[in-house]
């Protein structure tokens, strides 16, 4: 679902109420916990967090004139969705986030690749976001990031 806004504020305005308050949170969550160098942009459409262009010219390969992402959130019909490229790229990190989840939540982890959806927003480990976010840095995304792009 393409985001309600033209700029990170705008689309933060423009959540619907009944997942404003959430959704808002799990942004101060991922900003305040965001590895030096990424930034929240807008990013296809959406709520980003991102590589900026001017750390990473090159941008994201399927289409260089966006910057190359990193996380994102979305506001969808049933849910707030939570995407995060590390655990999808990152065997390990994903290891370690699903064994935690348990610890921080009491609903069952709802996750594709690199999508979590949180459809009882009561129920968003905002905590374990935090530390998810925390786990790679700026560097080690560009060089998963790369390795992968040479496969």
């Amino acid at each position: 679902m393409k985001a309600n806004g033209n700029s990170v504020n705008e689309i933060l305005k423009n959540i619907p109420k009944d997942k404003a308050q959430s959704f808002n949170k799990l942004h101060d969550v991922i900003v305040k916990n965001l590895p030096n160098g990424f930034e929240a942009a807008i990013s296809y459409g959406g709520l980003g967090y991102v590589v900026p262009h001017s750390i990473y010219p090159k941008g994201y390969h399927c289409k260089p004139s966006e910057p190359l992402p990193f996380a994102g959130i979305s506001s969808q019909k049933n849910s707030i969705n939570f995407y995060h490229m590390g655990i999808y790229s990152d065997p390990k990190l994903l290891e370690w986030f699903v064994a935690e989840y348990p610890k921080h939540s009491k609903q069952k982890l709802d996750m594709g690749k690199s999508c979590i959806r949180f459809k009882k927003l009561d129920e968003i480990p905002y905590k374990l976001i935090g530390e998810l976010m925390k786990k790679m840095s700026l560097n080690d995304w560009i060089k998963i990031y790369e390795s992968k792009l040479r496969k």
